[in-house]
């Protein structure tokens, strides 16, 4: 069986000769191949093979959106939440989106080759930290083809090769978009395996490509808490974690209300299936009458539901809105619809409490007029991202100034928050001498 059966141009695996296990090792090889080529390739280079990709997506828009159409069709009859079909669904607009953040990434700078530290020692010896890919980065991820897109596009300008490993729901999906975007890069003179994706639909190739240690760089997990915790735990190749999105707003007591009613609103419900949606609601206790008044109504009308302490459902009675009794389970949860756990605090340092005791790590936000507030806010929260007075759907790479993201990283070491470019590299020290010799 050859590399490129085993591919089928990148894209999928054939049936027949090969185990799954040794069609993840094929695949994984010729990454690897891949992935020398890349690592020295200039910039103008790459650029060029994105501008192709985005046009290439754009006119295999047929194909593409034949292959969504079949992948909702199945997901909609096996009774998958509407938020998760939504995040499922591609249209000519998505397409177009995500065709601009190729794009976008084209125009950012090369983190390749940038010198993190640089310095000469005593003896004339020259020092410098600089930024290398990290290789071949491996993508799991659940039901959302843009992240195909942004995966691919964002790895081949770091200089990275990517192997795509999305969930079976969106497998049509992402057949066809990695058909369209390996063809484009060929196309622009790169080599095919530059961009692959992992042959099967079973957990089993997921397993595989977990045992590849030295073949795969790095893992990124990227979707619910299991997966998530699925690949923390079993891989045995390096893995940045993502982190489900319980995201918290905090109404201070000294916020303007209309503007916290605005925030909490947009937070919420402009897209609920997504990790930056907010899911809890914290307001200070002198001000929650207030602010309940102000945001009911609004609550109503977007059919926002509350899972709310005793002080939330005593205001919200009556009110037309629809508030059931919060539990643990409430203040942990990543909702992807328009449930909101609300609880009404005693003080700041009680949000930052109950943020700190609930909270996914991912986003949160805070909306005050104080300046003090707000940094003791920040210090409170051992969160990726912390927000002033605005709302928790920014945490994102697109609004950024990233061009996309490849996740949001909630772990401590190598990366945190929205990853992008600089994220997806490592450093090599190199140091230049004349003869010195250490005595």
């Amino acid at each position: 069986m050859t590399e490129q059966q085993a591919t089928d141009g990148g894209a999928r695996a054939t049936a027949g000769d090969a185990s799954p296990a040794e069609s993840v090792r094929v695949v994984a090889v010729r990454a690897k191949e891949a992935a020398f080529e890349l690592a020295s390739l200039p910039r103008g280079v790459k650029d060029a093979a994105l501008l192709v990709m985005a046009d290439a997506l754009l006119a295999g828009e047929q194909q593409i959106l034949a292959a969504n159409a079949a992948d909702v069709s199945r997901a909609r009859d096996n009774g998958m939440d509407a938020a998760l079909v939504d995040r499922l669904t591609l249209t000519r607009g998505r397409l177009e989106a995500m065709a601009d953040g190729l794009r976008q990434v084209a125009t950012l700078s090369d983190p390749v080759g940038e010198i993190v530290r640089g310095y000469t020692l005593p003896n004339g010896l020259e020092v410098r930290q600089t930024r290398v890919p990290l290789g071949v980065v491996g993508m799991v991820y659940e039901g959302r083809p843009n992240v195909t897109v942004d995966a691919a596009g964002l790895c081949l300008k770091s200089g990275n090769a990517v192997l795509l490993r999305g969930s079976a729901s969106a497998y049509d999906s992402n057949v066809a978009l990695v058909e369209v975007l390996s063809q484009a890069v060929v196309d622009a003179g790169l080599p095919a395996a530059a961009v692959q994706l992992v042959p099967g639909r079973t957990h089993e190739s997921v397993k595989e490509l977990m045992r590849l240690r030295g073949l795969v760089d790095v893992l990124i997990p990227r979707g619910g808490a299991g997966l998530i915790n699925s690949v923390v735990t079993e891989s045995l190749v390096p893995v940045i974690e993502t982190g489900v999105g319980n995201c918290h707003v905090y109404v201070d007591a000294d916020a303007d209300l209309d503007l916290a009613v605005r925030i909490v609103l947009n937070s919420k419900a402009q897209r609920v299936g997504v990790c930056n949606a907010a899911e809890s609601l914290l307001v200070h206790a002198d001000i929650a009458d207030a602010f309940f008044a102000r945001a009911l109504p609004a609550f109503a009308e977007a059919g926002i539901v509350l899972h709310g302490d005793e002080a939330t459902l005593a205001a919200v009675a009556g009110s037309g809105v629809t508030a059931v009794e919060a539990t643990d389970t409430d203040w942990a949860a990543e909702y992807y619809s328009l449930d909101l756990a609300s609880r009404v605090v005693g003080s700041l340092d009680d949000a930052c409490r109950h943020i700190r005791r609930w909270s996914s790590g991912h986003t949160e936000a805070i909306v005050t007029r104080s300046l003090s507030a707000s940094k003791r806010f920040i210090a409170g929260c051992d969160s990726a991202a912390v927000i002033v007075n605005a709302s928790t759907r920014f945490t994102d790479g697109d609004q950024l100034g990233m061009g996309a993201e490849i996740g949001i990283s909630t772990q401590k070491l190598h990366a945190r928050g929205p990853m992008a470019l600089p994220e997806l590299t490592s450093t090599t020290w190199v140091m230049y001498g004349e003869g010195q010799l250490r005595s």
